[in-house]
């Protein structure tokens, strides 16, 4: 009886010690815990990275198919006579005033080409991109009448509008507003730093007691 009264002791003696053991290595300590955490925190930051860097290779590679779509459209665009080029402008909405502001001519030199009067190899190829890019928007999102979709604000904080992008030789800000992808107070910041201080207002919109909208002089 003494020895098996022994044995037990020393099993438990054991078990207790393992116990102990286990609950030692299951509890790290504060200063293992701050290690792990900081570890974790530097993969995390180190994932972001390759997200961020990622994420930019896609937007270049987006940009460049896009730009090779555009130039083969306007290439094929490009066969129509420019009379043709300038009805179908028409017909989807396009005034003759936006038309020339969009291929960077004057009215006059657009009113020359309805009557038949040659134009230039350049206003040729501009008209044919205006019609390429007008197929992409419409085609790849989806934009019904392009024309007043192209007078539209970016935002209701600044009267810049896909004309205005356009007409600067910024059509790849016109695709990004067509894709919704990119915030358009971005674009604006994109198109124009100082657009926030060139167009702030000192009035601001407010429902007077009548329930109708006024203005009146910000605080």
């Amino acid at each position: 009886m003494g020895e098996v009264a022994t044995t037990n002791a020393a099993v438990m003696s054991a078990l207790t010690e393992r116990g102990t053991a286990s609950e030692s290595i299951a509890s790290p300590t504060r200063s293992e815990t701050k290690l792990m955490a900081a570890q974790l925190t530097e993969e995390v930051g180190g994932d972001r990275g390759e997200v961020r860097v990622l994420h930019e290779r896609y937007d270049d590679l987006h940009q460049r198919i896009h730009d090779v779509e555009w130039r083969i459209a306007t290439a094929e665009r490009a066969k129509a006579s420019v009379t043709a080029m300038l009805s179908e402008l028409a017909d989807l909405g396009f005034s003759w005033r936006e038309i020339a502001r969009l291929v960077h001519v004057s009215v006059p030199a657009v009113q020359k080409w309805r009557k038949g009067e040659k134009a230039s190899g350049e206003s040729r190829q501009r008209l044919a991109s205006l019609l390429a890019a007008c197929d992409l928007i419409m085609g790849h999102y989806l934009v019904e009448e392009i024309a007043s979709w192209f007078e539209m604000p970016l935002s209701s904080a600044a009267p810049v509008t896909p004309i205005d992008l356009y007409s600067a030789d910024r059509a790849d800000l016109v695709f990004e507003f067509g894709s919704s992808h990119v915030d358009p107070e971005a674009l604006l910041a994109q198109f124009d730093p100082g657009w926030r201080d060139r167009y702030r207002s000192d009035f601001e919109v407010f429902e007077a007691g009548d329930g109708n909208r006024s203005l009146r002089t910000k605080a």
